[in-house]
């Protein structure tokens, strides 16, 4: 069953950036900046927001499940496989490179 199916990842974010966006892997980690500051939540919000619009998921599939108030994260995605997951981040990685 598809929604069955849990992948974490490791998250770099940086707040405040100019431009909200994907930058790359760093190591195991996956570089995303966002626009919104480090306050009340507003950047996990936003990193929400982007990462379900880049991996075409409802929201309710993406979960913070670890770092919620540091630069690393643990990202929770249901329903995609890591190769899935992969595949949708590098189609968006080369349209902003």
């Amino acid at each position: 069953m598809n929604s069955a199916r849990i992948v974490r990842l490791k998250l770099k974010v940086v707040p405040g950036a100019s431009n909200s966006s994907i930058v790359g892997w760093l190591g195991d980690a996956l570089k995303v900046r966002v626009v919104a500051a480090p306050e009340k939540g507003k950047a996990n919000k936003e990193v929400l927001r982007l990462l379900s619009k880049a991996l075409s998921v409802q929201r309710g599939e993406l979960s913070l499940v670890s770092g919620l108030s540091a630069p690393l994260k643990i990202l929770e995605v249901s329903g995609l496989s890591i190769d899935e997951i992969k595949s949708r981040l590098d189609v968006i990685m080369r349209i902003n490179s």
